[in-house]
């Protein structure tokens, strides 16, 4: 009898680690990096805030459509194993204790060494007697008029608590009466959180609230007050079938998104059980949903901490450049018509690139078109004011703007809104698709031909977060890259359903199957005794098809590299399943948010960059796209940064078999490299 390859063999059925418990290791990495006393005390406050923010949408996505799951009676378990009811289980167990060392790490030890440099937050009962006059006078000018206390009684019906909104639950009583009230005051979100004392001293705005109370409720007696916050299900539903027009669908369900349904209710520990038992009933939330934290609620507004001009605890701060071929003034058309010109932001500048690319077509009186899709940028980019200045000249603009972008559509609306104002044709993306890919494409008139000039990116068309996201980007006059992204946005605005493109691979049919095969290519690669490895860099890979053909070709004798920022539900080491494969995954100043695929192929590499992580949602339910990369200085140096950030001398977490994540730094004796700062002192002395 034939004894089978080990890639033949059936794989485990415990292969793949639960998404979502991933997710919350990754939220834990990001609260270590505040935790650690090597980051500079500011970026640890920036690091907190980020947590809060990552988990307030995490609920806000994640766990609500668990819990949507759930109470549908879906039985659809998770790659795990797991159903909805134990995933939530896990999940909240798990998310108790990070909000006990989110809160600890910021009460236990960044306040104290903020205070130590001058830096403070204060309760109302620790101010000074002219301070407390000072803050009472505020109170009363700036804060009291847009308060509105609401009682709950027979004739008033407890009130509706926002999303995301801090509050708070007031108990009183009339002097002399046993019968207590509940009221609930919420907290302005139009007023700073955290009221300037002078200096870099602040005080809550909760607890100025809170020192004022009698003047809410006069001739009553204040009993108690607690703060307490909700979080809502902020996932849109929109049925684009039934809705002939999306943007007016989109708008109906932003409406409603404000009344979704609770997912999380935070409440201090000092709350007493009727209060918090009032709460559970009337929000209708399970007590299981219930986060109790030891101190201040929403810490994703200690922003305004991270603000104080202080750069001496924070991060040394970094002024980018340009590539060199960009760098000398030169039309961008003449640079591209000699070559490839690959960009790294935030290393390389945003304004001078890419942005620039773009104005300067819509100013060139050869340009005749601009296409460009937009997933996610900022109200006032200079992206959007280059195309309305393109369409008022008179060319043609295309624009595929996202609107259905989570969490962007109302500002995604307005600037598609101002867009069609000027002339441009926007179209608001592809029925039960996302238009998730980052392209542009110039048309130009040069002597009796048209020239076509691309870029293709990892990162949406944001100068915002072009300055905190790490992100690859392509400039391209290659001829085939040009017809291919000609063919690809015939696809978005019209009806053809080409599949096949030369250079690029298109989700929803061409990235899977595209990369799966070239995963297949490299074990055949190995089982012959050929020069076999993979490096896939992701924000997530948690598609079991590509997961199991990484498990294959190691099996085959692949060396697989993953550097996969958050989401992974690959393990990695497995005696018999996946010995070949390392994860890793970097956090850092900035978020790392390129995607690469980068196949040794026997010595003929062959690297893609793009859009897409490797997710259901973008595989299939989304428009990505991945472009060959084929300059050969361009592939040196993408080869060069992914392999790097493999090495054992940069800090980095590491996955273990069993599921745990191991910070490099911590276990090695020598001295370790953070691969960001390298990045920028190569750029710096020009290497």
């Amino acid at each position: 009898m034939n004894t089978p390859a080990p890639s033949e063999c059936p794989l485990p059925r415990d292969r793949y680690t639960n998404r979502e418990i991933s997710w919350l290791d990754f939220n834990a990495r990001v609260l270590a990096s505040a935790e650690d006393p090597r980051t500079p005390l500011l970026e640890r406050v920036k690091f907190l805030a980020i947590f809060a923010s990552n988990l307030d949408e995490f609920y806000m996505v994640r766990v609500a459509g668990l819990k949507r799951r759930q109470s549908m009676g879906l039985l659809a378990r998770s790659a795990d194993g797991l159903t909805a009811a134990e995933q939530l289980a896990v999940i909240n167990e798990k998310a108790q204790g990070l909000v006990h060392r989110h809160i600890a790490c910021f009460t236990d030890d960044v306040l104290p060494a903020l205070r130590a440099e001058g830096i403070d937050i204060i309760s109302h009962a620790q101010l000074s007697d002219p301070e407390k006059e000072r803050m009472d006078a505020y109170f009363r000018q700036k804060v009291f008029p847009v308060l509105t206390p609401l009682a709950v009684d027979p004739a008033h019906p407890f009130p509706y608590i926002s999303g995301r909104s801090l509050n708070l639950a007031v108990v009183i009583r009339e002097p002399g009466s046993k019968l207590e009230r509940f009221a609930r005051v919420k907290i302005p979100p139009n007023v700073d959180r955290f009221v300037g004392l002078g200096g870099d001293r602040f005080l809550p705005l909760e607890s100025l609230i809170e020192a004022n109370l009698d003047g809410l409720f006069p001739g009553m007696e204040v009993v108690a007050h607690h703060p307490f916050r909700v979080t809502r299900n902020a996932d849109l539903d929109v049925e684009e079938d039934r809705d002939e027009d999306l943007l007016q669908a989109l708008e109906r369900e932003l409406a409603r998104r404000r009344f979704g349904p609770a997912v999380r209710l935070e409440v201090t520990d000092t709350m007493d059980q009727k209060t918090l038992d009032l709460l559970t009933r009337e929000i209708d939330i399970d007590p299981g949903d219930v986060l109790v934290v030891p101190g201040l609620l929403d810490l994703s507004s200690l922003w305004a901490i991270f603000a104080v001009d202080r750069p001496d605890l924070k991060d040394d701060p970094y002024v980018p450049g340009s590539p060199a071929r960009l760098a000398k003034g030169d039309s961008f058309f003449d640079v591209l018509r000699g070559g490839d010109v690959l960009l790294h932001h935030p290393y390389d500048s945003f304004a001078t690139t890419t942005q620039k690319f773009i104005e300067q077509a819509a100013a060139d009186p050869h340009v005749l078109a601009i296409k460009q899709t937009l997933y996610r940028t900022s109200g006032d980019s200079p992206i959007v004011q280059a195309l309305i200045s393109a369409a008022e000249a008179g060319k043609q603009v295309v624009v595929l703007g996202e609107i259905k972008a989570r969490f962007d559509e109302e500002a995604n609306i307005s600037w598609a809104r101002a867009l069609e104002r000027a002339g441009c044709h926007v179209v608001y993306g592809i029925v039960g698709l996302k238009t998730h890919c980052k392209t542009a494409l110039v048309v130009r008139q040069e002597g009796g031909s048209l020239r076509r000039y691309c870029h293709i990116g990892t990162g949406n068309y944001n100068p915002k977060t072009a300055r905190l996201y790490e992100d690859l980007g392509l400039l391209t006059a290659d001829p085939d890259v040009g017809a291919d992204l000609t063919d690809l946005f015939n696809v978005l605005t019209g009806y053809s359903r080409q599949q096949q493109y030369r250079k690029l691979l298109v989700a929803p049919h061409g990235v899977r199957s595209g990369l799966i095969e070239r995963i297949e290519r490299e074990a055949e690669h190995a089982r012959s005794g050929r020069e076999a490895h993979i490096i896939i860099k992701s924000n997530h890979i948690v598609d079991e098809a590509s997961i199991d053909a990484l498990y294959r070709a190691s099996q085959d004798g692949v060396r697989v590299d993953l550097v996969i920022r958050t989401n992974c539900s690959v393990r990695p080491g497995v005696p018999g399943l996946s010995e070949n494969i390392r994860v890793r995954s970097i956090v850092g100043r900035f978020l790392e948010h390129s995607r690469v695929a980068y196949f040794r192929n026997a010595g003929e590499p062959e690297i893609f960059i793009g859009s897409a992580d490797l997710m259901h949602r973008n595989l299939d339910r989304r428009v990505e796209v991945l472009v060959r990369v084929d300059d050969q200085y361009a592939k040196t140096r993408i080869t060069r940064m992914i392999r790097r950030l493999m090495d054992d001398d940069i800090i980095g977490w590491d996955l273990q078999p069993d599921g745990t994540w191991i910070n490099s730094a911590d276990r090695s004796d020598g001295v370790m490299v953070d691969a960001q700062v390298e990045q920028i002192q190569r750029i710096g002395t020009g290497a």
